[in-house]
């Protein structure tokens, strides 16, 4: 695995990029991805299902997809089909789910490869890679809790750091600092889990 010293330097880092349908944190992870790339990183962009096909009052879909693709420069890896071959062709250095739903994250716990976005993270951990998760979740105090306590004591998950983002309206809700990304994808290319992982 390759060592990372230069903090500010990603320079051709191949980074799998995948979006699942947390919408209301789609333009921070937009921002994210351009500081990604901007650091010198390659992203190769995955979306699940919901996410490129769900149009909300965040975007429609086909704009959303669209703004992935230019910061890319590539176009969106969307069937699972499309998604297995990361791991046999090493496209990836790291993925990161940004944002990861409590459903995504659920599955990946389980093993349960039924999306694109399941899949790309299949493939790529054949490798023994880093998996980075952004997790945004309305549930993940409450019924989402056990699955994210599986992928805690995984190997090869990594997360970057969640808070509570409204105690008082939604006390179960937990959301990824998505500004703490690109520090904790660096950690976890040296193995090491960004912390302090809760806020």
């Amino acid at each position: 695995m390759k060592i990372y010293h230069n903090s500010e330097d990603l320079e051709g880092v191949r980074i799998g990029f995948v979006m699942t349908g947390s919408f209301c944190t789609f333009a921070q992870a937009f921002a994210q991805a351009e500081y990604l790339v901007s650091c010198g990183a390659e992203l190769i962009p995955v979306m699940s299902w919901n996410a490129s096909e769900i149009s909300t009052r965040f975007g429609t879909a086909a704009e959303q997809c669209e703004r992935l693709e230019n910061i890319a420069n590539r176009k969106i890896i969307r069937t699972i089909e499309d998604a297995e071959p990361i791991g046999p062709k090493n496209m990836t250095d790291v993925m990161l789910v940004e944002p990861c739903t409590s459903n995504t994250a659920a599955k990946l716990a389980l093993s349960i490869t039924d999306s694109p976005a399941t899949m790309a993270v299949k493939s790529h951990l054949r490798g023994q890679k880093p998996v980075v998760l952004a997790i945004a979740s309305n549930d993940s105090l409450a019924g989402s809790m056990k699955h994210l306590g599986l992928l805690f004591h995984t190997k090869y998950y990594y997360f970057v750091p969640i808070r509570q983002d409204d105690p008082e309206k939604k006390p179960s809700s937990l959301v990824a600092d998505f500004s703490r990304t690109t520090d904790t994808i660096r950690s976890a290319l040296q193995g090491k889990q960004l912390q302090p992982v809760l806020i």
